[in-house]
């Protein structure tokens, strides 16, 4: 800008004009005012006040004429410093792309590679030769741009606005010509489109771990056979009032996948309802017995027997006092909220139900055991509930050790006459001292020698050890429960307790005979792990499950008539009906054999039932309610465990029976089966 003002400030003055020429020209500005003041009188928006736009024209007129030159001189720098600066800026913009040539493209999981396309490179034209200058205007050469690059804009006239020379009265002025700038990088390779979109691969953070594999072990027994009455009439077992099973079943099913098929007995998830059979008139009868003969749901050319047995019901007030130990696990495996809280809360809904003149002990182990409370009266409450708050998880766990101090206290504050026993809360995770499930199986033979009992609660999932907690309740005269909520310690301790706590028989065994006559096989439903051999059955000095006061056991058999289209097995050639003369039909079935001891005595006694057509009906819809609800609980059992009988029977008839025959359900137990069958329903179609 500053070499424009030096060639206006250059300029020869002009010739003075003459008085006649400066009269002309004055009269002629003065008649151009006076319109324009005329202009200005009239109405335009305001009568008071005039157009702002009068102002500025008095304005610029009288700078028009005072000041055009530097006016002038404005517009000109103008002209010349937009479009060198709009080039700068365009320049300077390209240049800041990779000197390589090559456009990175960024690595993406699984897309295929891209290939590089070849393609020729511009080329730059050579800028003409800059024009002279004109005749008077100089002598000074023009300097020439660098070439760069084709743009929108003419290299040729882009040189000339820059090198443009101005001479005024024989002066050349110098200008100034930008630095070469670096030629801009050229796109040598340009890449061919993706074929296919990227695939989307998580981050190391968004890959979710696998799921820990499961440490519960359960008691593996395969499922009963179908057997032969003509080679094996007689069917032996021990009787089972445990409801681990079906607690377990129903956690796995509510956090959403199917039970381990191990995790499955049949009789445990038949047993945990209580059923409504007929109850013995006196205590002198400890239990009852009832046969129903139904036909099979699921094989029209079978039947179903089932034993149902009730113990008789001691009333409250005649409850003997109890001697209760508690033995607790606080080990560092039983740190989880599952696990030792909840076990906490399900003790303190016991403690509730006890009577004044019951004692409570608590007992811990953790490494060693150590006694935490000893033998106490329940009238003192708010001591025994100290001290179950206190407890605190932390150890490794020597559960044989908390065995033998628990059993010590029993003695300790042993009631005659009274039930004496040693409740154990664990999730069966013993791994310091005795540990196998023999050894522990040995200690609890010779403990219940001395009248005191064992029972077991599992807590927790994922380190339980159900098969030794069977272990323990089986050969200790004891039940094992599965505590899942606060609710099920609720039924387990609270509104079963007389059944829990009070057994009414003890070693309470089943034997069943066919009449070959009548029945050609059967096959026992569940009870795969309380099997006994033939002649157990009176050997008093083999051991057996308990029945409590109330207790309602069930037993069910799946049949086959002789002469049946469902029979599995061949007749044999030389057999003994083939070698022995015919005798006489008879009509019964089969003939159902029970034992049992007091739970203070050592010798066993019997009840017998003959079963008949008189024990059948014909069509299943007659069959007592109690009878059709407890077959579908063993279909639904044996469909879990994957029993071949019961593959192609579906879960909607399994359902359909369990709601038919749902009838009264106090506590709800009945209707939350009905979401168990429906659950599984849902997730055996994954």
């Amino acid at each position: 800008m500053t070499d424009e003002f030096d060639q206006l400030g250059n300029l020869a003055p002009a010739p003075r004009a003459s008085d006649a020429a400066r009269t002309r020209a004055l009269a002629a500005a003065m008649q151009a005012f006076d319109e324009t003041e005329e202009n200005t009188a009239r109405s335009k928006g305001s009568s008071w006040w005039r157009r702002q736009s009068s102002v500025l024209n008095r304005i610029w007129s009288a700078r028009m004429f005072t000041q055009h030159r530097y006016l002038a001189g404005s517009a000109l720098a103008t002209m010349l410093i937009i479009p060198t600066a709009a080039l700068l800026t365009f320049e300077l913009t390209r240049g800041n792309l990779p000197n390589s040539g090559q456009v990175t493209l960024p690595q993406v999981l699984d897309a295929p590679k891209p290939t590089a396309e070849r393609v020729p490179v511009p080329t730059v034209a050579k800028p003409p030769e800059p024009r002279q200058p004109e005749a008077g205007r100089g002598n000074d050469a023009a300097q020439t741009a660098q070439p760069s690059r084709q743009s929108d804009f003419v290299e040729s006239d882009i040189a000339r606005l820059l090198n443009k020379q101005e001479a005024s009265g024989g002066a050349a002025k110098r200008s100034v010509a930008p630095a070469p700038m670096a030629p801009p990088p050229v796109l040598a390779e340009r890449a061919v489109p993706l074929a296919a979109a990227p695939r989307y691969a998580p981050t190391e953070r968004e890959i979710l771990p696998p799921l820990e594999e499961s440490r519960d072990r359960f008691a593996n027994a395969d499922t009963n056979p179908v057997k032969s009455v003509a080679t094996d009439p007689v069917s032996t077992f021990s009787v089972d009032v445990d409801t681990a099973s079906y607690a377990f079943v129903r956690r796995s099913l509510l956090e959403g996948h199917l039970p381990d098929p191990g995790s499955v007995r049949v009789e445990e998830m038949i047993n945990y309802f209580p059923y409504d059979w007929p109850r013995p008139q006196t205590a002198d009868e400890p239990f009852r017995t009832t046969v129903t003969v139904t036909p099979t749901p699921w094989n029209s050319g079978t039947r179903l027997m089932h034993v149902g047995i009730k113990g008789f019901e001691t009333a409250s007030a005649a409850q003997p006092a109890a001697n209760l130990v508690f033995l607790i696990d606080v080990s560092g495996s039983m740190n989880a909220p599952d696990k030792l809280p909840l076990l906490k809360s399900a003790f303190r809904l016991l403690v509730g139900k006890l009577k004044p003149e019951d004692k409570v002990s608590i007992v811990t182990y953790a490494g060693n055991a150590g006694t935490v409370l000893e033998p106490t009266s329940a009238r003192e409450r708010d001591k025994i509930l100290a001290a179950i708050d206190n407890l605190r998880p932390g150890g490794s766990t020597a559960g044989a050790e908390g065995i033998d101090a628990a059993y010590r206290l029993a003695r300790q504050a042993f009631i005659q006459g009274g039930v004496n026993r040693v409740m154990l809360a664990t999730d069966g995770d013993f791994n310091v001292g005795v540990s196998s499930d023999e050894e522990l199986k040995r200690i609890i033979e010779q403990r219940r020698k001395d009248g005191i009992f064992l029972s077991v609660l599992g807590f927790g999932k994922g380190n339980l050890n159900d098969s030794l907690m069977q272990t323990l309740a089986q050969n200790g005269n004891g039940t094992a429960a599965y505590i899942d909520t606060l609710a099920e310690a609720q039924k387990a301790l609270v509104d079963e307790a007389g059944s829990t706590l009070f057994p009414i028989a003890k070693d309470v065994k089943i034997q069943v005979e066919f009449n070959p006559q009548q029945i050609s096989e059967y096959r026992l439903v569940g009870y795969e792990t309380r099997a006994l051999k033939r002649e157990d059955f009176n050997n008093d000095r083999v051991d057996a499950g308990d029945i409590g006061s109330g207790h309602a056991v069930t037993a069910i058999y799946e049949v086959t008539p002789k002469g049946s289209a469902s029979a599995l097995n061949d007749p044999l050639r030389y057999g003994p009906a083939a070698a022995s003369a015919p005798i006489p039909v008879s009509n019964e079935m089969a003939f159902v054999k029970i034992r049992y001891k007091q739970p203070d005595g050592d010798a066993s006694k019997l009840i017998t039932t003959v079963v008949t057509e008189m024990n059948a009906v014909r069509d299943f819809s007659a069959a007592p309610q109690d009878v059709r609800f407890a077959t579908a609980v063993a279909a639904f059992g044996q469909k879990l465990r994957g029993t071949d009988a019961l593959d192609a029977y579906p879960y909607r008839l399994i359902l359909d029976m369990a709601r038919n025959a749902r009838g009264e359900d106090a506590f709800g137990y009945r209707g939350g089966f009905l979401d168990l069958v429906r659950l599984a329903e849902t997730l055996d179609r994954r």
